[in-house]
């Protein structure tokens, strides 16, 4: 993997966040750094330390993009010694960067090799899978059936008109499960036909929000009645008994959550039981807790029957998964699709919605009403608002991709870019603008 290629650029804006003297952990301290709530760490700790009483566990918890640089500033003796996320992209950063230490004899003999074609464990023993994790469709039932709403089950199914205002997600540049999620459905359908996905979609969007725990937050409570967002969220709201219920579609993929023992740490004989508990059978029953609900990387008849009634199972879902899903890929284009989502998504969200809620209400009326010019009209607007600003081609091309993967402390880079994403963000507007003019003459076509 190539790890000098998505990474110094956000690492370096991510050292302004730290902050702070540096920490150094006490003998028989176990410091963790990691993206995870703290519902789950705390469950962890407490069950570690309660098994191993000279132990204690320190958490720090900053997002991955944080963490990495966190890692990565500090002198062998002063790190971190544990490294726990989500994204399996990090991990290969960090052992790229010669900052986590082989811990292969630490993995659980009974988990498989792999779910469906995705490794469980590093092949080169780097770090360990601790969880599993697929991404989907979150659903408020009494939502639902409140504003008579079908289940989706697919993701093409949310472009439909009658989920308008009904839906929510997160900016893939605020979340790194988001990223994931959004990243599975472009490798699922293409480049094209995924943005004009996604645009769909995020046009039928209640909100974008702030930080990615706010679609399951919003789900949970009746805000908003549908959420795209990783697993974990879905279960864990539908296992603390909130009327919530949660869908793989057929354009998912299931990959690692993983854990590393970073190299230059403190207390890496700690560590490694610590790391050892968490993929232990006793460590992954942990995950059945309603507060984390997630999948482990055991198969159930590994887990001795404390499987809840009607879990989801990873390896069968992974098994009619149509993604398999490409990390190296996800990491070349990281900011390119963060800022493409938020330079056409997040920031022009208003007109995304009005030209889709337009275009909705043409094509309601030719439905009532056929006119050959309304629907000239109708494609024509459908092109403009849901035509991604980047074609297939220039997604590909490694000089467009490494400019935004570069050093933007570099006036030069930082001119390219931004005038990119300026360009991005008035064609967006423009687009919709006209899209939602067009969706106008044509529905007036059709009176």
């Amino acid at each position: 993997m190539n790890t000098n290629f998505v990474w110094p650029a956000i690492l370096a804006s991510a050292l302004a966040f730290l902050g702070g003297g540096l920490q150094v952990a006490q003998a028989g301290t176990v410091t963790v750094i990691t993206s995870f709530p703290k519902e789950l760490t705390q469950i962890y700790k407490s069950s570690f330390e309660k098994a191993n009483p000279d132990i204690k566990i320190e958490i720090l918890n900053k997002n991955t993009v944080q963490g990495i640089a966190y890692v990565r500033e500090l002198p062998a003796g002063q790190r971190p010694d544990v490294f726990w996320a989500s994204a399996p992209d990090a991990f290969e950063v960090l052992s790229g960067l010669k900052l986590l230490e082989p811990i292969g004899e630490l993995a659980n003999k009974s988990a498989p090799a792999k779910v469906g074609s995705y490794p469980i464990n590093a092949p080169d023993n780097m770090y360990l899978g601790q969880a599993l994790a697929g991404y989907g469709l979150m659903l408020n039932t009494r939502y639902m059936s409140a504003n008579k709403l079908a289940t989706p089950k697919q993701w093409v199914d949310l472009i439909k008109p009658e989920y308008f205002g009904h839906v929510a997600m997160s900016s893939p540049s605020r979340s790194g499960t988001t990223h994931l999620t959004v990243e599975t459905m472009l490798q699922g359908e293409g480049w094209e036909k995924g943005w004009r996905q996604l645009l769909q979609i995020s046009g039928n969007c209640a909100a974008i929000t702030e930080r990615s725990f706010g679609v399951p937050d919003g789900v949970n409570n009746g805000q908003f009645g549908i959420g795209l967002v990783i697993d974990f969220f879905g279960l864990a709201g539908k296992f603390s008994g909130f009327p919530v219920d949660f869908i793989y579609p057929d354009v998912t993929a299931v990959v690692p959550a993983s854990i590393a023992l970073v190299s230059g740490s403190k207390n890496s004989a700690e560590a490694r039981k610590f790391i050892s508990y968490t993929v232990s059978q006793q460590g992954q029953e942990l995950l059945y807790n309603p507060k984390i609900s997630r999948l482990p990387i055991l198969p159930p008849e590994a887990m001795g029957g404390k499987t809840p009634s009607g879990y989801p199972n990873p390896f069968e879902i992974a098994k009619r998964a149509k993604v398999q899903f490409n990390s190296d890929l996800s990491e070349d284009r990281y900011n390119v699709v963060s800022a493409m989502f938020d330079q056409t998504i997040t920031f022009r969200l208003k007109e995304l919605q009005a030209a889709t809620k337009a275009i909705h209400a043409a094509e309601a009326a030719l439905t009532r009403k056929p006119n050959a010019k309304a629907a000239e009209l109708v494609k024509q607007a459908r092109d403009a608002a849901f035509s991604p600003v980047v074609n297939v081609q220039k997604a590909a091309d490694k000089e467009f991709l490494a400019l935004f993967a570069a050093n933007k402390k570099d006036s030069a880079v930082s001119k390219s870019v931004t005038g990119l994403e300026n360009y991005w963000n008035n064609s967006a507007r423009q687009n919709y603008e006209r899209a939602k003019s067009l969706a106008e003459q044509a529905l007036a076509a059709t009176k």
